[in-house]
């Protein structure tokens, strides 16, 4: 990936490929933006890895009104109707029937996602970094160790939390501050299909962890934490994890074979500047993700679909509302909710136990509007994102 001081120079004659649109990134949100791209506008989609959807870097973690608003296969989502939320010394069972979650099976969304692709899609190609040319972008990439450009009037950033577009061009820097997980995923035939389940506390000391049942029958067992506000790694984390009593604490079986699913997303404020003179972000290259759970997949779809929908109207103004758009949808909700995420990476194991038990005494609804990132603008108007944020960490965590 070049960095802002490793522009892509100009190295003289080289294969080259001309295109309307070159969209960098082969995720949920590059996808959803090639889909919805008019037939008459040329695109080309980029991704470095070898197929779509291989390898996992999310667990997938939905909600099943979003499934059937997007228009998502159900096939594609496991219901999940109770969680289980645990700290050191306390345990919360929530009732999620009024609005399941839904565990994606994310190879198969973003492989559906890429069959309604309008581009191009060219996997197995390293994005190199782009520069400037009498009004074109020309970005360079290397695809079965051969070298070429692509010329291009728009580029889409939909690289993820690496920003390689925008850190190429000098524009913006990858985030400071990041999400970084690791999750076993193995089969789990004694466990409760229908349970989830979130735990805190000494089991993932200065992080978190979760456990979901997939479409597949299987279960993700995940840990994660906020680099750099926890000098430990995930691999740490899981193997404290494995070797403590937590698992049988919990009722969660222990994965004896499995294989890994590993991710990174942006952990930093939404950045409302989308559009940079015919560079445009989307998705985790935007901070899309939410800022409480870190599930991102509808967002990154909706918001997708809808700048492939503005570019193909080839107008300005069109890409100048979607940005509008978007920042009204997500930039108060996510101040708000980073404030929560910002006190929770500070947790002790006796914050979380407060915090659970606090938990207790809210109505689930309002719990699952928490978890999804969505505060009621009564709320908003009353006390102002500032002030909602201290409220939920003292509602969380009793601080």
């Amino acid at each position: 990936m070049a960095s802002p001081s490793q522009a892509v120079p100009n190295t003289g004659m080289m294969d080259r490929v001309d295109t309307e649109i070159l969209i960098v990134g082969g995720g949920p949100a590059g996808l959803s933006v090639a889909s919805t791209l008019p037939e008459d506008i040329s695109a080309i989609l980029v991704h470095q890895d070898r197929s779509i959807g291989t390898p996992v870097r999310t667990s997938g973690g939905c909600w099943m009104r979003d499934v059937s608003a997007l228009g998502i296969p159900a096939e594609f989502a496991h219901p999940v109707n109770h969680a289980d939320i645990y700290s050191d010394n306390e345990h919360l069972k929530l009732d999620m029937s009024s609005d399941p979650v839904g565990v994606l099976n994310v190879t198969a969304l973003y492989r559906w996602l890429a069959g309604q692709s309008r581009a191009d899609i060219r996997c197995g190609t390293k994005y190199l970094g782009t520069r400037r040319e009498g009004g074109m972008f020309i970005s360079r990439l290397r695809e079965n160790r051969v070298e070429y450009e692509i010329a291009s009037r728009v580029i889409v950033d939909a690289s993820g939390w690496h920003c390689a577009v925008l850190q190429s061009l000098g524009l913006s820097p990858p985030p400071d501050r990041r999400g970084i997980g690791i999750e076993y995923e193995f089969a789990a035939p004694s466990h409760d299909l229908d349970r989830a389940a979130l735990f805190f506390g000494s089991a993932t000391p200065t992080g978190y962890g979760w456990a979901f049942p997939t479409t597949l029958g299987s279960l993700r067992l995940g840990v994660g934490l906020i680099e750099p506000d926890s000098d430990q790694s995930p691999k740490a984390l899981m193997e404290g994890l494995l070797a403590s009593n937590a698992l049988e604490r919990m009722g969660l079986p222990r994965p004896l074979s499995f294989h890994v699913n590993a991710g990174i997303l942006p952990s930093v404020p939404f950045t409302s500047n989308l559009i940079f003179d015919g560079v445009i972000r989307v998705g985790d290259s935007a901070n899309m993700a939410t800022p409480t759970l870190g599930e991102g997949i509808r967002i990154c779809i909706e918001h997708g679909r809808t700048l492939g929908a503005a570019l193909g109207k080839n107008s300005p103004k069109a890409l100048t509302q979607w940005e509008r758009f978007v920042r009204r949808k997500l930039a108060l909700q996510y101040r708000i909710g980073f404030e929560a995420n910002r006190r929770a990476a500070a947790y002790t194991p006796r914050d979380w136990d407060r915090s659970v038990a606090r938990m207790r005494t809210l109505p689930p609804e309002e719990l699952l509007r928490f978890f999804q990132n969505d505060f009621s603008a009564r709320m908003i108007a009353q006390r102002g994102a500032q002030s909602i944020g201290r409220k939920i960490g003292r509602m969380l965590g009793g601080r």
